[in-house]
């Protein structure tokens, strides 16, 4: 299962060459950098560590540039481990980019989704609303009874919806498609919406599902060529 960081720059929407809409995320892939590499025999498992954005000098503290100095690179902004034979090829210091993976290929996307702050049962939940004709009920959006779930001793049931903190998880999106990849420009089109806020960071991996990859979609080419100059 390959991986490598990226972060969400927004949404947008291409064309195949036979008039399909895709509606499309586009992420910023910049190369990811091999810090370390993970093993049985010292750490009991095996995963590589890939490092992405650079930290200032005064940014980064000592040990984390002393476990950048090992890869003879600078301290890493973000750093996550993916179990990936593939990568475990490479050589620590190697960089990782967009090409490693191609169109046609599918993906989950791990990042964490828009925090919307403290929200009430409805929007949070979903939940119904209370009736609002004359002289009804005046608990249109309140969350009513709590402890009423067949049991009289006042006991609040685990999972209960009720208002609290609304979003800022970590969420995945799986069966995603990769639509292009561009490694000159350091981006590539995924099919659909991944978690997260603008400029979020995102984690593209291999999918756990049986299907792997499909055919790459051929999209409408709007480059000038030399004729038309």
């Amino acid at each position: 299962m390959k991986g490598i960081l990226g972060r969400k720059l927004g949404m947008t929407q291409v064309f195949t060459v036979d008039g399909t809409l895709i509606p499309v995320t586009v992420v910023e892939v910049k190369p990811n950098v091999v810090l370390q590499k993970k093993t049985n025999e010292i750490d009991g498992y095996e995963a590589v560590q890939l490092g992405l954005e650079d930290l200032s000098e005064k940014a980064a503290n000592k040990a984390q540039k002393g476990h950048a100095s090992k890869a003879n690179t600078t301290a890493k902004r973000f750093v996550r481990e993916f179990k990936s034979e593939e990568l475990m090829a490479l050589e620590v210091g190697a960089e990782v980019k967009a090409d490693l993976f191609s169109a046609g290929e599918i993906v989950d996307v791990t990042g964490v989704s828009k925090g919307h702050g403290y929200s009430g049962t409805i929007v949070r939940n979903n939940a119904t609303l209370g009736p609002k004709s004359h002289g009804g009920s005046k608990n249109i959006r309140h969350i009513g009874s709590l402890a009423t779930t067949g049991r009289n001793n006042g006991r609040i049931e685990k999972g209960t919806m009720m208002a609290g903190q609304h979003g800022c998880f970590t969420t995945t999106n799986q069966n995603l498609e990769i639509i292009k990849v561009d490694a000159e420009n350091n981006y590539m089109l995924i099919k659909g919406n991944v978690p997260g806020p603008r400029r979020g960071l995102v984690e593209i991996k291999t999918t756990v599902k049986r299907v792997k990859s499909v055919p790459a979609k051929e999209l409408i080419s709007y480059a000038v060529s030399e004729e038309a100059k």
